[in-house]
């Protein structure tokens, strides 16, 4: 009815933002953090001067993964990993690490030919363009399902939706998004079916990690999955301590907190219980979250940099 304005055509249509940045990083990075554009950002597209956009890389993951040659094949088959908008373009350190971890357990690990999950579409009202999001993935990693590979994602609210909304959007009848939607996991699930379905190994050694690990759910994670796995496969880490944070939504929710009308109700959010709970920690710990918005909030809120639950594993092999 009412169209979409500047700021709802920026975060529905992330990965293109991504794509241009990384192509033009670092100078995007220092363009996004300078006074002047934020100012114009805040003014035009009201996106809270207060907060930085996630970094860009000059490396992509997808770029990185083809550099290296792919990953070798193995006895015990492949893993697809589904390289999100986040990883691929703002972090790839984490991909790196998710190739890290899925090879120390044995698999072949398979990066498939995706478009962004549809998620930023959805949040912002562009439902056909998500749905056509939708089944250009499900496509893409079908023939790799068919053949028993497991899809695996980094970031919950984009894989999550391969198993939810993209049942919804192409209906649950169809074959191939069913198959789809049972064979994704969470990097944790995805460990954990290894181990436990699979007979592989993981020897995780803390040495390198502080003592205690502290543990902030994402609420797609907790709606869908729930914490138990991360919880589960972060205690396995030898000689650390894992606490779960008894915390809500950590207030960013995506593009809510970037949002100049919603920036101070998403840090009152965070003031609840997460940011005192990261505040009143004594000694070394490490704080674990999956989620981008998450790790950025908590950052922005504490000035802790957060960790990603594959970051923790990969530092412990």
């Amino acid at each position: 009815t009412n169209g979409y304005g500047l700021r709802e055509r920026m975060f529905g249509n992330i990965a293109r933002l991504g794509k241009l940045g990384s192509m033009f990083a670092p100078f995007s990075n220092w363009a996004l953090r300078s006074e002047g554009i934020k100012d114009l950002l805040e003014r035009y597209a009201g996106v809270d001067r207060r907060r930085d956009l996630p970094p860009f890389a000059s490396q992509t993951f997808a770029q990185w993964f083809r550099a290296r040659g792919g990953s070798p094949e193995t006895e015990r088959g492949e893993v697809l990993l589904f390289a999100d908008t986040f990883t691929n373009y703002n972090h790839p350190e984490l991909g790196r690490d998710a190739v890290t971890v899925l090879e120390a357990l044995g698999y072949q690990v398979i990066v498939p030919r995706v478009k962004c999950c549809g998620r930023p579409m959805l949040s912002k009202g562009m439902m056909d363009r998500a749905k056509a999001n939708a089944r250009a993935n499900v496509d893409s990693v079908y023939p790799f399902v068919e053949r028993g590979a497991r899809l695996v994602g980094l970031e919950p609210s984009c894989i999550l939706t391969f198993s939810d909304d993209y049942v919804d959007l192409l209906g649950g009848g169809d074959v191939q998004v069913a198959a789809v939607a049972r064979s994704t996991m969470l990097v944790e699930q995805f460990v954990q079916y290894a181990i436990e379905e699979e007979g592989a190994v993981l020897e995780l050694d803390g040495s390198r990690l502080p003592y205690k690990i502290l543990l902030h759910g994402h609420c797609h994670q907790k709606a869908l999955v729930g914490t138990r796995p991360a919880m589960d496969v972060l205690s396995s880490i030898r000689g650390c301590e894992t606490v779960e944070i008894d915390s809500g939504c950590c207030g960013m929710a995506g593009a809510f907190g970037f949002e100049a009308e919603h920036y101070d109700i998403s840090m009152k959010i965070g003031e609840q219980t997460l940011f005192p709970a990261i505040r009143q920690q004594q000694g070394e710990f490490v704080v674990v979250a999956e989620g981008v918005s998450c790790r950025q909030q908590i950052e922005h809120g504490t000035g802790k940099r957060a960790m990603h639950l594959v970051e923790a594993l990969a530092a412990a092999l």
